[in-house]
């Protein structure tokens, strides 16, 4: 199997879609952050001095799914219909899981604007709790579901 973006010669570009036909395509991406405990009881007790960690991570995912074009050379830049993301107390990481979803109607899929919101949310914890925690760790980011065009439907196992 080939890695398609990469030409003849090795060098570099963008995959050419423009002949792939427009179809709904939907991906899911997890990742977590594992914290102290007290940090995650700061967290959902709604005490940390930045404000709602939850909800600006939320929001910080959203936003980055919208640009992530912008932050991996070879994406192309699409039409996204929904985004999703979602942050969930874990107490027995202790920490955060975070799922994200995006849906699009295109030429091309969107699992890496899914990992790209998993993981700002997460970056978007760390940033906010890490006056009280600065051993939290980011981890288990990847693609749960990819769904649409040529190669079909994925689940992770």
């Amino acid at each position: 199997m080939a890695l398609t973006h990469f030409d003849a010669e090795g060098d570099a570009h963008m995959v050419d879609v423009s002949e792939k036909p427009v179809t709904s395509r939907i991906a899911s991406a997890e990742s977590h952050i594992k914290m102290a405990q007290e940090t995650l009881e700061i967290i959902t007790e709604g005490r940390a001095k930045k404000g709602d960690v939850m909800g600006v991570a939320r929001l910080a995912g959203i936003m980055a799914a919208k640009r992530t074009a912008d932050l991996i050379p070879l994406c192309h830049p699409l039409p996204i219909t929904k985004v999703s993301v979602d942050l969930t107390p874990d107490a027995d990481l202790p920490g955060v899981r975070i799922t994200a979803t995006v849906k699009t109607t295109g030429q091309t899929g969107v699992e890496m604007e899914a990992l790209t919101a998993a993981s700002v949310a997460a970056l978007t914890v760390y940033d906010m709790a890490k006056a009280v925690d600065k051993e939290m760790e980011i981890g288990g980011t990847r693609v749960l579901l990819k769904d649409g065009g040529k190669s079909g439907r994925y689940e992770a196992p």
